[in-house]
């Protein structure tokens, strides 16, 4: 996983609540063995409508999502995060989002920020107002930053430590490799290994 420090960019404003996985990325694509190649099935049944957010040209390129609470619920589908990165996003701000999401998404490289809804209502009404609006998410600092707007949001030092020194779970296995070798040298020789 590629470290995350900062994610600078535009936005799209879905803005929808209780948004879950299933709309996300459809159980059609759960199919596939990679984890690239979900960006086209991103929000698919909502595309079909001209109208959705994501088929307006002026937010191409956008690197945050701002959603509304809840999103992300649903049943535990890694792949969402995976569409959503494939498409492009690099960060998710909303009021709350769901507890596996978030999670899936800290173990992904996604930025999952949870900021208070006044914040949100603001970065949307910016974004929709000039789709060119710039946020700035510095994970260090905890902070979402527009023009007119300054946020602060909470992150655990364990996941901020995993998103600054791009660590996925087996990197964080493999800080402890010296312990992990002297336990194995340690073990009897008829118990099973790993080579």
């Amino acid at each position: 996983m590629e470290p995350v420090r900062r994610v600078v960019g535009r936005a799209l404003p879905l803005a929808r609540a209780d948004v879950d996985t299933d709309q996300i990325i459809p159980s059609h694509w759960l199919k596939r063995l990679e984890r690239t190649g979900y960006g086209p099935g991103l929000f698919e049944a909502w595309r079909k409508d001209p109208a959705f957010v994501l088929n307006d040209p002026r937010y191409n390129g956008a690197v945050v999502l701002l959603a509304g609470p809840n999103f992300g619920s649903g049943s535990s589908r890694e792949h969402a995060v995976w569409a959503l990165l494939d498409a492009g996003f690099r960060a998710v701000i909303a009021p709350r989002l769901a507890d596996i999401f978030r999670n899936n998404a800290l173990r992904n490289g996604l930025l999952p920020i949870e900021i208070d809804a006044d914040s949100i209502e603001k970065l949307v009404d910016a974004v929709r107002r000039d789709p060119t609006t710039t946020i700035a998410i510095d994970v260090e600092r905890s902070t979402v930053e527009a023009p007119g707007i300054h946020a602060r949001f909470v992150l655990d030092d364990f996941s901020r430590t995993r998103l600054l020194e791009g660590l996925d779970d087996i990197a964080v296995t493999l800080r402890h490799e010296g312990d992990i070798s002297a336990f194995e040298a340690k073990r009897p020789e008829w118990f099973p290994r790993v080579r």
